[in-house]
C-alpha cells in the first residue's frame, strides 16, 4: 500500500482500546485499511499470509507472539491457533497494549467465540467515511450532538451531481482516488473476487455464483429498507426456483463472517402508542460504492433514477455514522412501527442516550423530513438527545425547535 496515511476515526478507539485490554481485534471487510490502520499503533507486526510465518508456527509455536508491543499478527484467521497462544500471553503478561489482531473473516467454528472474554477487545473497522475523504470539511460533530451542540447555519450545499461523485467513490483506501470508470472496474473485480473466491475459502455451503451474485444485487436493492430472507429468497426465485429460505440466511451468514454486508438491526424504544414494533432488520453492503456496481447504476443511470440513488444515499449514511459512532462507542439501529411511523437511523450511545436521524437525498425535503420525524418522535416515550436531518443537497442548518439538518459530507466524529 503506497500513500500518504489517511487518518481515520477508528485510530482513536485503536488507542483507547489499548490502553485497557491486553488484546484488540481489528474487524472488517478485506481491503478497507485495517492492515495500515493497526500498523500505526504497532511496535511490530507479522503477516500471516507471509508462508514464512506458517513455517515457523509449525515449527515453534509461539515464535511468532516475540516482537516489540503491541504486536500485530495481521490476517489472525489464517493461522487460527494463534489466536489461544494470544490468549495464554494476554493471561501471562496481565499487561494492556500485548496485541492487535487484524481479520477479514471469521473462522468456521469461531475460536474467538468462548475464549477471549475479558482479554480481547473487538472493533468493527469499516471503508472510508465522507468525512474521512475530506476532513476539513466537517462541521457537524456527532459526539457533539449529543452534548447538545448545535451549529450555526452554512448555506454552502452540494450539487446533485456532486452527490451522486461522493456515492460511486470507493471507500476502498487503495481505490478512492481512482477516476471513475477504473473505480468500476476495481470494484466489480472486488465482487467476483467475494462471489468465486471468498465464500468458498469459509466452506460450509454449495456455493453458486449466478446466486450470490444475485443475492447481492437483492441487498443492494433493498438497502433502505427492512428486508427478510423469505423477501430475498422471492427476489432470487427467476434465477433459483427452489432456494428457500434458510439457503438464504446460510448465503447471507457467509458474507457477513466476510464482513461484505452489514445488518441494521430494529431499536425497541418504550411506546406512547399501542402500535407494534416492526422487527425486520436492514441489510446493507459494506461500501454504498460496491453496491451502486452490484446494481449495474453507474452515474449516466443514476441522474435518471432519484429512487436509486435515495436508497444509496441512505445506505450511504448508514455507513457514515457507524464509522463516526466508532469515537463514542455508539451502534446503528432503525426504528419502524406497525402504523407505519418510521426513523431511518437511531444512533444508541453507549450511556443509554439516542439520537434521531431523518435522511433526505435532496435539500428541498427537509420540510418533509421534519415532519416525518417529528410525527415518529410522538410515538415514542422519551425525547431523543438531537434530531438530526442528513441530506445529500441541504446545508448546515439549526431548525427552531433544535433539529439539525445538515449535508452527509459535513457529518463528523
Amino acid at each position: 500500500m503506497t500513500g500518504a496515511y489517511l487518518p481515520r476515526v477508528m485510530d482513536g478507539a485503536m488507542r483507547r482500546a489499548l490502553g485497557i485490554s491486553g488484546a484488540v481485534m481489528l474487524e472488517g471487510v478485506r481491503a478497507c485499511g485495517k492492515t495500515r490502520t493497526a500498523l500505526e499503533a504497532a511496535g511490530s507486526s507479522v503477516l500471516m499470509d507471509d508462508p514464512a510465518a506458517r513455517a515457523l508456527n509449525d515449527l515453534a509455536p509461539g515464535q511468532l507472539l516475540i516482537g516489540a508491543r503491541p504486536r500485530l499478527l495481521d490476517e489472525w484467521q489464517i493461522i487460527p491457533e494463534v489466536w489461544d497462544q494470544v490468549r495464554r500471553a494476554v493471561d501471562r503478561e496481565s499487561a494492556p497494549g500485548q496485541f492487535i489482531l487484524t481479520g477479514s473473516a471469521t473462522p468456521a467454528d469461531d475460536h474467538t467465540r468462548h475464549t477471549g472474554a475479558g482479554r480481547f477487545m473487538r472493533q468493527r473497522m469499516r471503508t472510508l467515511s465522507w468525512w474521512e475523504h475530506d476532513p476539513g470539511l466537517g462541521a457537524v460533530s456527532l459526539s457533539g450532538l449529543f452534548e447538545g451542540e448545535r451549529p450555526a447555519g452554512e448555506p454552502d450545499a452540494l450539487t446533485f451531481e456532486e452527490v451522486l461523485g461522493r456515492l460511486l467513490r470507493p471507500g476502498f483506501p487503495a481505490w478512492c482516488e481512482a477516476p471513475p470508470e477504473d473505480a468500476t472496474l476495481l470494484l466489480r473485480g472486488y465482487l467476483d473476487e467475494v462471489i468465486r473466491t471468498d465464500l468458498s475459502r469459509l466452506g460450509g455451503i454449495r456455493n453458486s455464483p449466478a446466486v450470490v451474485e444475485a443475492l447481492l444485487t437483492a441487498i443492494a436493492a433493498s438497502s433502505a429498507s427492512a428486508v427478510s430472507f423469505q423477501t430475498l429468497a422471492r427476489d432470487l426465485a427467476p434465477i433459483a426456483p427452489d432456494l428457500s429460505a434458510a439457503t438464504v440466511s446460510r448465503y447471507v451468514d457467509l458474507l457477513a463472517r466476510i464482513f461484505v454486508v452489514e445488518w441494521q438491526q430494529p431499536w425497541a424504544p418504550k411506546l406512547r402508542s399501542r402500535a407494534r414494533l416492526r422487527t425486520s432488520p436492514k441489510l446493507h453492503l459494506a461500501d454504498p460504492a460496491l453496491a451502486a456496481v452490484a446494481l449495474q447504476a453507474p452515474l449516466s443511470s443514476l441522474r435518471q433514477d432519484p429512487a436509486t440513488a435515495g436508497a444509496l444515499f441512505e445506505s450511504a449514511v448508514h455507513h457514515d455514522l457507524a464509522v463516526l459512532a466508532v469515537a463514542f462507542g455508539g451502534r446503528i439501529q432503525h426504528y419502524r412501527d406497525s402504523n407505519g411511523y418510521e426513523i431511518d437511523a437511531v444512533v444508541v450511545h453507549p450511556d443509554g442516550r439516542w439520537g434521531a436521524v431523518e435522511v433526505k437525498l435532496s435539500g428541498a425535503r427537509i420540510a418533509n423530513g421534519h415532519r416525518a420525524l417529528t410525527s415518529a418522535l410522538e410515538q415514542i416515550d422519551g425525547e431523543p438527545s438531537f434530531r438530526l436531518i442528513v441530506t445529500g443537497t441541504g446545508p448546515v442548518l439549526t431548525l427552531d425547535d433544535g433539529t439539525v439538518t445538515c449535508g452527509l459530507h459535513r457529518l463528523c466524529p
